[in-house]
């Protein structure tokens, strides 16, 4: 097979790379190791800054999303039995988020893809198994496809494929620098048949630990809360999972509550941070979980992907209009001022809502001061808004 942008990884960023480079005129085939089912299953973000609505949008893939997709205005901090709600639009201009779950994305992206007769190939249990010639100017991507290995040579490699994907490997290790924080607990989710308690996003902060209130649609809610690193979820009955919800979200002279209603799955995710530079190696560019990973606190992984897959579709239309490599050898600078613009949020988030594991007195108070200030700052509170929904694209 013959193209000039192999992608690799046929999640939210391939799908929409594959869709940009598309419209741009720009040739690409779609690999995903995955079955179609598997994909478009798969649970993830569920959170979308402004710029990525709007990119959707403007590429055609929003029309579910403008009918489904729940719009919210701001989010609400708990802390110390009280609530403070952050204002969006009234701090950036009149930008929000909408709640509308990634798997709901890749669905669109794929019945796009799939129902244009000349858009570009997207072929599934396509297993990438090396990336040649990446420092050349004709890489070539071997993989296995319906039992038959086989390779893809292109001009240019997409790496889209998450960090346990070949395309980061394939960076040279003596190339590479990588950053990374692990933190010392993890979310426990669920997600569960009932309607939200709230009609945005609650973030606690509590001595028991971190909690959050989000939800999936008008009938589902879904929930996390802090625990340690080694928890099995199954040590966790429903009972005491929506007490301790119940307990972290409390408020104090207040009639709200938290409703209960059936969980139909509970999972563990670890918290951490990790950035590897240079997302670029000769023809080989990775974009996503493949250069980056942040905590979910700030609601940044889906949206860090985003800018990454627009930045570089718009410098291969660059070079396949121009043939000006400029946008392209400015892709890793370009991604990496945002990406650690969003790490940097998405551990003040983190580290400001969490409680560490022996924890001092004082550092209680740090955190709490810091609640206040956003609390009762316009500034303070400005700045959460404009990280939160989001960072200019370009």
């Amino acid at each position: 097979m013959r193209t000039t942008v192999g992608i690799i990884g046929g999640g939210p960023a391939g799908l929409l790379l594959a869709r940009l480079l598309h419209r741009a005129g720009v040739d690409c085939v779609v690999l995903e190791s995955r079955d179609r089912a598997y994909v478009e299953r798969r649970q993830r973000a569920g959170i979308l800054e402004q710029g990525t609505v709007d990119v959707l949008r403007e590429c055609g893939a929003a029309e579910r999303l403008d009918r489904e997709g729940l719009p919210h205005q701001g989010i609400e901090l708990r802390f110390e039995g009280r609530g403070h709600r952050v204002d969006f639009p009234a701090a950036t201009g009149g930008k929000a988020v909408t709640v509308y779950a990634q798997t709901e994305i890749v669905k669109d992206l794929v019945r796009l893809q799939l129902a244009d007769p000349g858009g570009p190939p997207l072929l599934f249990e396509a297993e990438a198994l090396a990336i040649e010639k990446a420092d050349s100017g004709a890489p070539v991507i071997r993989f296995r496809h319906e039992g038959r290995e086989e390779t893809l040579s292109c001009d240019f490699v997409a790496g889209c494929d998450g960090f346990h994907g070949i395309a980061r490997r394939a960076v040279p290790a003596g190339l590479v620098r990588t950053f990374e924080r692990t933190y010392p607990y993890s979310w426990l989710g669920v997600l569960a048949d009932v309607p939200p308690s709230c009609e945005e996003l609650i973030y606690a902060r509590h001595q028991r630990g971190f909690a959050l209130h989000s939800m999936r649609s008008p009938q589902v809610s879904r929930l996390y809360l802090q625990v340690p690193n080694d928890t099995d979820p199954a040590d966790w009955s429903d009972e005491r999972i929506w007490d301790e919800l119940s307990t972290r979200f409390a408020l104090d002279n207040s009639g709200w509550r938290l409703e209960r209603g059936p969980i139909t799955a509970k999972s563990v995710t670890p918290m951490r941070s990790f950035v590897q530079e240079p997302m670029r190696h000769g023809r080989l560019f990775l974009a996503g979980d493949a250069a980056h990973i942040v905590p979910p606190t700030g609601a940044k992984g889906l949206n860090l992907a985003v800018g990454d897959v627009v930045t570089l579709a718009r410098a291969l239309a660059h070079h396949h209009t121009t043939g000006s490599t400029e946008l392209l050898d400015g892709y890793s600078a370009t991604c990496l001022a945002r990406v650690w613009q969003a790490e940097r949020f998405s551990y003040f988030m983190t580290d400001t809502l969490h409680r560490r594991p022996e924890q001092s007195p004082f550092e209680d108070r740090l955190q709490i001061a810091q609640l206040d200030r956003i609390a009762t700052s316009r500034t303070a509170s400005a700045e959460l808004a404009e990280n939160y929904v989001g960072l200019p694209l370009s």
